[in-house]
């Protein structure tokens, strides 16, 4: 709901909006690659991970006194250092616990719980505008409010569940065994160098999801109906991660990140194209299945490719990769939207165009450099 609060109660142009979630993004990507490398240093990535998500946690009663874009990049930017400091670690968490032939799944079962809540939250946002708002199309500062209480919540229970329920597998070696880990680009394989090479090429178009969101608006859209989508969304991800993420396990994780890759750009074609609100509705729903297949065996690869001793270092590049090119991603998506200073912009087709473009380039390079290996 943020981005239709900023756009609908607070008057913000989209280039303000992908400045917003760039600058976020970016501050939450440099500490990915410092808390995982962090991780690897103390022998522990469950204190961590519960830190980033208290951070947070704590971060989200303010969203409810904002009253301009500043103050909406000020919460955003602590709440995205939360999630800076857990991300790394928490992936480095979940592959400690696995093994190579059940860790697709794995992370895809992460991949699930995470958005089955999200699901549950939109299906709460969709209540909560439907019994305050007489008219759904744009969002009210009210039903905003409202949500960032109820936000709350969830938010406290999950810090605490993670504090009193997670046990780590992993054990850290005795002082004088400990390996050296160095927050070292150098020090990690080739093969993981040029997947991170080619992962930052595909993150360079794939600007933040609100503007996916700005632009099933502009379809047409009401706030309710946003909702709805993103429920179809939500499910679909949450029922489809586990079993794409096994198959993963079965027919390897590199055939399937180079097709959903090339699902995505023309996925992505089918958002600049579409000429109503149905039409994005469905584009979405296929959007589900993308992230279904992709999020959690993109990170499923990453520790095939790393030693033990170096996952926290090569989550904390790999999820820094992905965040970094989201400041310029955005930035640029809400300047060919919208323009900038007395430019008019490409319009609300052309950031969707050029992340097509450049999946379709990512997935090539991958297809080329795995040849033979697929």
């Amino acid at each position: 709901m943020l981005p239709l609060f900023l756009s609908n109660v607070l008057g913000v142009s989209t280039a303000v909006i992908g400045l917003i979630e760039g600058i976020s993004e970016a501050t939450s990507s440099i500490l990915k690659g410092f808390s995982g490398w962090l991780s690897d240093k103390i022998g522990s990535h469950k204190w961590l991970t519960v830190t980033g998500y208290a951070i947070s946690a704590l971060t989200k009663p303010f969203f409810y006194f904002v009253t301009s874009w500043g103050g909406v990049l000020a919460v955003r930017f602590t709440d995205r250092i939360g999630k800076g400091v857990r991300t790394s670690p928490r992936d480095a968490l979940i592959a400690d616990s696995t093994d190579e032939h059940t860790r697709g799944m794995a992370f895809g079962f992460h991949r699930a719980g995470d958005t089955a809540g999200a699901m549950v939250g939109m299906i709460i946002a969709l209540v909560v505008v439907l019994a305050t708002q007489s008219q759904s199309f744009d969002i009210t500062r009210e039903t905003f409010q409202a949500l960032v209480l109820i936000a709350i919540i969830p938010a406290i229970m999950g810090v605490v569940i993670l504090a009193v329920g997670i046990k780590e597998t992993r054990r850290a070696a005795p002082p004088s065994e400990k390996p050296k880990v160095r927050l070292s680009f150098g020090a990690l394989n080739p093969e993981f160098k040029f997947f991170l090479l080619v992962t930052g090429i595909f993150a360079l178009g794939n600007s933040s999801d609100a503007f996916l969101i700005l632009r099933a608006q502009e379809r047409g859209l009401s706030v309710a109906g946003v909702l709805g989508m993103l429920i179809c969304f939500n499910l679909i991800y949450a029922v489809f991660s586990g079993p794409l993420g096994a198959w993963s396990d079965r027919i390897g994780r590199k055939r399937l990140i180079i097709g959903g890759w090339l699902a995505y750009g023309l996925i992505y074609l089918g958002f600049a194209v579409a000429t109503s609100a149905t039409q994005i509705w469905v584009i979405y729903a296929l959007y589900g299945l993308y992230y279904a297949a992709v999020e959690g065996t993109t990170k499923a690869l990453v520790a095939d490719l790393i030693p033990n001793e170096q996952r926290g270092t090569a989550y904390g590049f790999f999820n820094a990769t992905q965040g970094l090119m989201a400041l310029p991603a955005s930035v640029f998506a809400g300047v060919l939207w919208q323009g900038i200073g007395g430019w008019a912009g490409f319009g609300p087709t052309a950031p969707f165009i050029v992340g097509a473009v450049l999946a379709l380039i990512a997935s090539g390079l991958l297809a080329w450099r795995w040849r033979g290996k697929l």
